[in-house]
């Protein structure tokens, strides 16, 4: 890959601003996604970024392990497994316009969604920080608010037919975008907001959710030509920026308060899916 120094400094930034994603404001790895597609060729970026993606998630897991809630992950896996499969298939004959038209629509599309369900019901976020103001948990205590889970009997994660449905549609783009630009991030962060989590517990799923998935994709990824020896080498040079982005996210992520930190992610998905449609 001939790639100039500038290229290279863009790619190293979005490296680390993958780290800090991870650590600090899930889904704005998307920005990284539009870095990596406008200096390398599209099909060609998304299998130079996986491995980096790989690193940052298990810095995140490492961080915010406590935190995952484990009911959520089992209910969104099997529609995921579809939602891969499904993209492994599009991009046996996909170019590379369709593939950015097809991931910016779908990000817009779940953006929308969530600002219309935020604005048409109760705000969840609002409630959780009058009953964290109400009994405040004493430090080191494990409770449902500090690990950031929401009940199983509550949101669309629930095991209501809707909250079903919710999953599952979920799961499927996720998977499907994951496996075809590495843009599943947006679409989980959307959901997990919508099912109400806090900062921590979104941000502990996310990560062993991410983990789990991007590795499962690796052999599709090899299988498509995406990942070989040439891309891995470029990875060697960029993954170690994802540790300072990390740290950074690490330090930012308790000074973000929690309305600032969903308008951060619903604006991280607009941008990134407006960068693809645009291009």
């Amino acid at each position: 890959m001939d790639i100039s120094w500038w290229g290279f400094a863009a790619l190293a930034a979005a490296a680390a601003l993958v780290g800090f994603s991870k650590t600090a404001v899930s889904g704005a790895n998307t920005v990284s996604l539009a870095v990596f597609a406008a200096v390398l060729p599209a099909r060609e970026s998304t299998g130079v970024l996986l491995p980096i993606l790989i690193v940052g998630d298990v810095v995140a897991v490492l961080t915010y392990r406590r935190h995952a809630h484990w009911p959520t992950l089992w209910r969104l896996f099997p529609a995921v497994a579809a939602g891969v499969g499904a993209g492994t298939v599009f991009l046996l004959w996909a170019d590379d316009a369709a593939v950015r038209t097809s991931i910016g629509a779908i990000l817009l599309l779940m953006a929308g969604v969530t600002i219309w369900r935020r604005r048409g019901g109760a705000d969840r976020a609002d409630r959780a920080d009058s009953a964290d103001s109400a009994k405040e948990p004493r430090e080191g205590e494990e409770t449902g608010e500090e690990t950031g889970a929401v009940s199983e009997k509550s949101g669309p994660g629930a095991s209501s037919p809707a909250g079903r449905v919710t999953a599952r549609s979920y799961g499927v783009l996720g998977g499907f975008t994951t496996m075809v630009a590495n843009a599943g991030g947006p679409v989980m962060s959307l959901y997990l907001l919508s099912a109400g989590f806090r900062k921590l517990g979104f941000l502990g799923t996310s990560a062993w959710f991410f983990l789990i998935v991007n590795t499962s994709k690796l052999p599709f990824s090899v299988g498509l030509g995406l990942v070989d020896g040439r891309s891995l080498l470029l990875d060697a040079a960029l993954v170690l920026f994802v540790f300072p982005g990390a740290l950074i996210g690490k330090a930012c992520v308790d000074r973000i308060d929690q309305r600032l930190f969903e308008r951060l992610v619903i604006g991280a998905t607009v941008l990134g899916g407006l960068q693809l449609l645009l291009r």
